[in-house]
């Protein structure tokens, strides 16, 4: 019952072929992009990032979401691999160090010293986009279902704007991926469950899902 009481608050439909389909149908992509650290560029490569970025900005025709996700620094497997280390060591003083090392690594995350950002860019889609597919009757807030050469057709028109997306922002020095269905069920899903994703669990996604 609760698990259907969250679902009924959001917008998301589904989630098929690395497409976000909301309720009122319209589509989104989201791609993951990198980061620079832009205060050690010298004063012309940051005049040269910048000028890029402005001329990306203004060479679309659609909107863009920014979304930006901190959380704590999954190092598990590292701490993992520290204890294992600290098992096979037959040094008693390097056993002992490895064990004060551990410790202060986790003092560090437990302070929330250490975060993670990640960088998505959020495209969207909508049917009446595509001429003839709404007929003159269909709006932004249609919830008919669509057919699946609509689906097809839009996602096609979608994809587009993403590649369209990833060269602009790759001529400013970013690096940038499309999130699969997989790795969008993940993204949404840890937005809900931060605790879990944090120490690098998530749930098993059935294979029909990701067909």
């Amino acid at each position: 019952m609760a698990q259907g009481s969250t679902q009924q608050f959001l917008e998301i439909d589904q989630i098929k072929q690395g497409v976000i389909v909301l309720r009122n149908k319209s589509l989104r992509g989201v791609v993951m992009v990198s980061s620079l650290n832009f205060a050690l560029k010298s004063d012309e490569e940051q005049n040269a990032i910048i000028y890029q970025f402005q001329n990306f900005l203004n060479s679309l025709d659609f909107p863009l979401e920014i979304v930006v996700q901190s959380r704590k620094l999954n190092i598990t497997g590292y701490l993992d691999k520290l204890k294992d280390l600290e098992r096979a060591q037959e040094n008693e003083l390097l056993k002992m160090q490895t064990a004060e090392y551990q410790k202060f690594v986790r003092d560090l995350i437990a302070g929330g010293a250490i975060m993670s950002k990640t960088f998505y860019v959020v495209v969207p889609f909508t049917l009446v986009e595509i001429p003839g597919m709404g007929g003159g009757k269909k709006k932004e807030g249609s919830t008919a279902e669509p057919t699946e050469e609509q689906f097809q057709r839009s996602k096609s028109q979608l994809w587009q704007r993403m590649e369209f997306v990833a060269l602009g922002l790759r001529r400013c020095g970013l690096q940038c991926v499309p999130l699969n269905t997989s790795e969008l069920i993940e993204l949404f899903w840890s937005q809900y469950h931060p605790e879990e994703a944090e120490v690098g669990y998530y749930p098993e996604i059935p294979p029909e899902i990701l067909e």
